[in-house]
């Protein structure tokens, strides 16, 4: 057998083996979560965050997106879904399972958050210090948190404490929904999907939601009043996750595995971070380029809003230690995080 075309013959076989390997090596991942694909999110962050993740294993990883609960289920589903392997990555708001992660709940508590981008880079860390072992069968690429929430109305303007009285409001989690009942309101809680349906209907009266997820659901066409309530700490926010089944995770190629770990933590945390607060701002002006009305509440008030929401940080430091948790220490800590950031921001 001629010698030049043997050594030919077991290069391309060791080619064709080598492309097979690398084939085996390939993943599709698919990322369920709740919004349109033009909501800040999913179209500023999760989008460009699945490219890039893509382009650096020069395709070897493949990501499809999977938008507004099109792979079945509901938002309150979403954590269980990736921990079961029904799905391999989620994006969902933390909250949407009541109790379940109480470590987290610190920062939902009344005027805790600042920017965005400072909340982000805050939770990321504390999530590092007290919350590694929350999520078992998870793998959590980053958390974040949303800009500063604000009150929007079909009716009637919120003006002072006052007005909340009596008003049905969509709320976002256990802790939000707390708080506005403290306020005088009562709080409906809901995944931010069912908030459009709910607002035509008149199910509710208003809803919380900030600034930057107002266009993805309309909530500019089905309200006239918006209320922002000023300063820092801001009113409310609401705590979300980035998470791969851990399975999936472990079972990825150490190269690949790699690439995941360089796209997650506090650079996706910042990345979110930052989409959010510049949305807000663009929000903002389309709301009020559109004729409806913003409501910037005085300083006064917003200190009588911060008073009356007092027993819901005090009630939730309880409720920790039935739970064997130290909440003052969690909260000291939050809040230390919080400071830091919005100092470095």
């Amino acid at each position: 057998m001629n010698f030049k075309l043997m050594t030919a013959g077991l290069a391309g076989a060791a080619m064709i083996f080598s492309a097979g390997i690398s084939l085996a090596a390939d993943v599709t991942l698919r990322l369920h979560q709740m919004l349109p694909p033009q909501a800040t999110i999913p179209a500023k962050a999760i989008e460009p965050w699945a490219k890039k993740v893509e382009a650096e294993s020069k395709g070897r990883i493949k990501i499809e997106l999977y938008p507004s609960m099109q792979l079945g289920g509901k938002p309150s589903e979403l954590v269980d879904q990736v921990k079961d392997g029904v799905v391999d990555i989620i994006w969902t708001v933390i909250g949407y399972t009541p109790g379940r992660f109480p470590r987290s709940e610190v920062f939902e508590l009344p005027f805790m958050g600042t920017s965005a981008t400072a909340s982000s880079m805050a939770f990321q860390e504390y999530y590092e210090k007290h919350m590694k072992n929350d999520f078992p069968g998870i793998h959590v690429i980053a958390v974040h948190m949303h800009g500063p929430g604000l009150l929007h109305m079909k009716d009637k303007p919120i003006e002072k404490l006052e007005d909340l009285k009596g008003k049905k409001l969509r709320g976002t989690s256990r802790v939000v929904n707390k708080m506005l009942e403290t306020l005088g309101a009562s709080a409906i809680g809901m995944p931010v999907p069912q908030v459009p349906e709910s607002l035509a209907q008149r199910v509710i009266d208003g809803a919380v939601i900030p600034w930057e997820v107002v266009p993805s659901v309309k909530v500019q066409e089905l309200v006239k009043f918006h209320t922002e309530i000023p300063g820092s700490p801001t009113f409310y926010v609401a705590t979300f996750i980035l998470a791969m089944n851990k399975a999936k995770y472990e079972a990825l190629a150490p190269d690949l595995k790699a690439i995941i770990d360089r796209n997650s933590g506090a650079a996706a945390a910042g990345m979110a971070g930052k989409v959010w607060d510049e949305q807000a701002i663009a929000v903002s002006e389309m709301v009020r380029k559109r004729g409806n009305t913003i409501t910037v509440i005085e300083e006064a008030e917003a200190a009588r809003w911060r008073k009356t929401t007092e027993p819901v940080i005090e009630a939730w430091i309880k409720s920790t230690k039935e739970k064997g948790l130290d909440g003052e220490k969690l909260l000291a800590s939050a809040r230390a995080a919080l400071a830091k950031h919005e100092k470095a921001a």
